[in-house]
């Protein structure tokens, strides 16, 4: 297997955090080839000019952390992250769609923001897993692969709950092999890392990122 750092999302997305903070996570990222640094949108241009080379990608989030924005408003925040670099978007779904089985709307709002992520980038889709039945995430999930989704991901972070194995697994069987699944929400440990990959997340998202990299 890989080294730990190559399947993690380095992650910071605190309302409070500064060019200085963004700074420092580019580097730390670069320093231990994490996949990519995950930034909130204003700073993606700034985080890809200091990740050129380096082989990091940047992400950045989509409709976060509610996902309850206008679809054409989610559609034009891809298309201007990807005008400023990222190469993956983690774009939240209509939550309130999904609690009224509106799986189409669900679908639509997904296709939407994958239209302005072409080929060769990365869209994630969170779930927020902790707000949905377990019906409901099966259900989700699978019109996300139906919209063109690359993974689907358990949580913003800043809802009720984080990542759980039970979901992580729920997830991976609902959508292998054509989608992968990443985890995030309250991975602080290697332990934690290393049971999400068990249950089947190939991507892990966490501001935790250097402690677990260099956990035995």
């Amino acid at each position: 297997m890989e080294k730990l750092s190559a399947y993690i999302d380095h992650t910071l997305l605190k309302p409070q955090a500064t060019g200085k903070d963004i700074k420092k996570l580019c580097e730390e990222a670069a320093e231990h080839q994490f996949a990519s640094v995950c930034v909130n949108p204003k700073f993606v241009r700034f985080a890809y000019e200091q990740l050129k080379d380096t082989g990091v990608k940047v992400c950045t989030v989509v409709g976060f952390p509610l996902g309850s924005g206008r679809t054409e408003i989610k559609a034009m925040e891809a298309k201007l992250a990807v005008e400023d670099g990222a190469e993956e978007i983690d774009m939240v779904i209509d939550i309130g769609a999904a609690k009224e089985h509106d799986f189409v709307k669900v679908k639509e709002d997904v296709a939407a923001v994958r239209s302005q992520v072409e080929e060769g980038r990365i869209l994630k889709v969170i779930i927020e897993a902790c707000l949905l039945t377990d019906e409901e995430k099966i259900r989700v999930c699978q019109v996300c692969k139906e919209a063109g989704a690359d993974f689907v991901k358990t949580s913003t972070g800043f809802s009720t709950g984080g990542a759980t194995a039970h979901d992580v697994k729920l997830m991976y069987e609902t959508v292998q092999p054509e989608v992968k699944v990443k985890a995030a929400g309250g991975i602080r440990s290697r332990e934690d890392a290393e049971l999400m990959m068990e249950n089947g997340a190939s991507r892990l998202g966490t501001s935790a990122g250097i402690v677990i990299a260099a956990a035995k």
